[in-house]
């Protein structure tokens, strides 16, 4: 008779489904709603699924207890110990942050006791008081305390547009480009053209990329119904800067490997792409070192070998990066599935 229960109760229970493509959707179980809202831009929940507590937006994970030091570990960390290389070993004093409400970006940023000054504009203050109140263990509350973070609540593209200030790093947390989501104008080569105007020299820009699977799907080589904009990032930066790294990491709350691409305008004296992207793995944790307070053994995966592992992408990712030659601006916008 047991048996038969739990036939039912696994049939009744909640479920968690996320579409990942056309005609591939993942599911799994909902074990608790902590919250769920909508705001003027979105709808927010945090849940609890297989992969501990959850941020969502519009029905996408953001942010998974499980896995979520894998994708802001990977977002920030390449970027400013490349700032440091290239300046003499100088850490970044002043970062900004474009999105990243649920404050765990700024958190890694803040790792860095050469860093003076920390903003973060995001569009959607109900995100960040809702990452304050459920996701405590993202460590946001900290962040907020710190004299040296900056919180803006706003049009990061207005403002960078308007920004008169210059900084050393330039991260991009931002919603996928999803058609009618809040942040497709922050992909566009109009803005990266104005983001170098912000930028210090040795600046490095760095923005999480999307869907970047080692075999990528059917869809994602579909020439005009390719909905993955990994490529289109990378070559819209590269419009702008004349170093462009992509790279990935695997997340598994996410469902896929996921693509992030950095940049910046090397100095003739300074670490070209080919160079970093191949980097031995012993300078990446003397860096790590010497730039981040608690070394590396405060990071949960990012170190010198791993660094080799996200840089270095699979024959098939460089296959399709090669192939595609799509560029994205404000009157070609490139949506994401």
């Amino acid at each position: 008779m047991t048996g038969g229960i739990d036939e039912q109760r696994a049939k009744t229970a909640l479920l968690f489904r996320e579409a990942q493509g056309p005609g591939l959707t993942i599911e799994m179980s909902l074990n608790k709603i902590y919250h769920s809202t909508r705001s003027e831009f979105q709808q927010i929940d945090v849940i609890n699924t297989y992969f501990g507590k959850t941020l969502v937006t519009d029905g996408k994970t953001q942010s998974a207890q499980f896995d979520e030091f894998a994708y802001h570990e990977s977002l920030v960390h390449p970027a400013l110990l490349n700032f440091a290389h290239n300046n003499n070993g100088n850490g970044p004093k002043t970062v900004l942050i474009g999105g990243g409400g649920e404050l765990a970006t700024a958190r890694e940023v803040l790792r860095y006791p050469s860093v003076e000054k920390c903003i973060m504009v995001d569009l959607d203050e109900k995100v960040i008081e809702v990452s304050l109140e459920h996701l405590e263990e993202w460590g946001g509350r900290e962040v907020m305390k710190d004299p040296r973070f900056e919180l803006v609540v706003g049009d990061a593209y207005s403002w960078i547009l308007e920004c008169k200030d210059k900084f050393d790093c330039v991260i991009m947390d931002i919603s996928d480009p999803i058609e009618a989501g809040p942040g497709i104008m922050l992909y566009t080569k109009e803005l990266y053209e104005h983001v170098v105007t912000v930028m210090s020299p040795n600046g490095v820009f760095v923005t999480q990329a999307g869907i970047a699977d080692s075999v990528p799907a059917p869809y994602a080589t579909g020439g005009e119904r390719d909905t993955t904009c990994f490529g289109p990032i990378r070559n819209t930066l590269a419009e702008v800067f004349s170093s462009v790294l992509p790279y990935t990491q695997n997340i598994p709350s996410f469902g896929t490997d996921w693509g992030f691409v950095m940049a910046y305008n090397n100095s003739p004296d300074g670490c070209g792409a080919e160079e970093w992207k191949k980097m031995i793995p012993q300078t990446i944790d003397n860096l790590v070192e010497e730039h981040i307070s608690g070394g590396e053994a405060s990071f949960k995966t990012y170190d010198g070998i791993t660094h080799q592992r996200m840089f270095h992408l699979t024959k098939t990712v460089r296959k399709q990066l090669a192939e595609d030659d799509r560029i994205m601006t404000k009157d070609q916008p490139i949506f994401m599935y």
